[in-house]
């Protein structure tokens, strides 16, 4: 066992040292309902000293690297039966707590922070609440509205889904050792006053495609889907993907030819 991990590259491990940006993100749970909360990436507990201690809640982390795991099961005994040592995009979260639903929270390696985003999305049904740092331009694409040079995939599907809020910007030196950009914080709170998405393989797969080819109108980069003849979306094909809002999405799913 060890009494300091050694940050790895390959993991994107940016190891967060201000104990007070960490006592911020924590504080993003308060008055969030669940009986659990999962932190991924936890590395030496920088943010779980101030998950531990919450009596709302019981604490589990998802941790790969097993210096890490080593540093927490012998700084944090008590936390060792909930560490999950293992890759979070392997999880089934539906699976992981037999479907009850729980908030996920973190210092996020910067180098799957999307893959993180589109797992959260496939199982948004288990998570009503998700909080955490990412590199700014990702956490700020998540929050861009329509219009903006950055609104993009993971904008709308994230949106549609969720209330999105950026909450404050972390400077590199907060970091050991620090990245080569800005960090930003932000919440999501499920909307679970918006019907469930009725087809949202169909819905995440035109999202992505329109974007795919975001300086072309939707006529265009929308080629070999068909769309029914009397849907009225032809004022939508003529706009670009950046322009369009998550319900303009969802109504042109619905109009898809079956």
């Amino acid at each position: 066992m060890t009494d300091r991990v050694r940050a790895k590259k390959h993991l994107g491990q940016h190891f967060l040292k201000e104990p007070h940006f960490a006592q911020k993100i924590a504080q993003t749970l308060d008055g969030v309902a669940v009986n659990k909360v999962l932190e991924i990436g936890p590395g030496m507990g920088v943010l779980t000293q101030y998950l531990l201690p919450n009596p709302a809640f019981e604490t589990w982390v998802c941790e790969i690297d097993t210096e890490s795991v080593a540093y927490l099961e012998k700084h944090y005994p008590d936390l060792a039966p909930r560490i999950l040592a293992t890759d979070f995009l392997t999880i089934n979260l539906k699976q992981l707590f037999d479907g009850e639903s729980f908030a996920i929270i973190g210092n996020f390696p910067y180098n799957i922070s999307s893959q993180i985003l589109f797992q959260v999305w496939e199982h948004h049904e288990v998570v009503p609440f998700f909080a955490g740092m990412f590199q700014k331009e990702v956490a700020a694409r998540v929050c861009a509205p329509p219009g903006s040079k950055v609104y993009g995939i993971l904008s709308v599907l994230l949106q549609r889904l969720y209330e999105v809020e950026y909450l404050f910007t972390v400077p590199p030196g907060a970091f050991n050792p620090p990245p080569q950009v800005q960090s930003g914080v932000m919440r999501m709170r499920r909307r679970d006053d918006l019907p469930p998405l009725e087809h949202p393989k169909a819905f995440k797969m035109l999202v992505k495609q329109a974007f795919n080819q975001r300086r072309k109108t939707l006529r265009n980069a929308l080629k070999g889907i068909t769309f029914e003849t009397d849907a009225h979306i032809g004022h939508l094909l003529d706009k670009r993907a950046e322009q369009l809002h998550f319900t303009d999405f969802e109504l042109l799913t619905k109009a898809i030819k079956k």
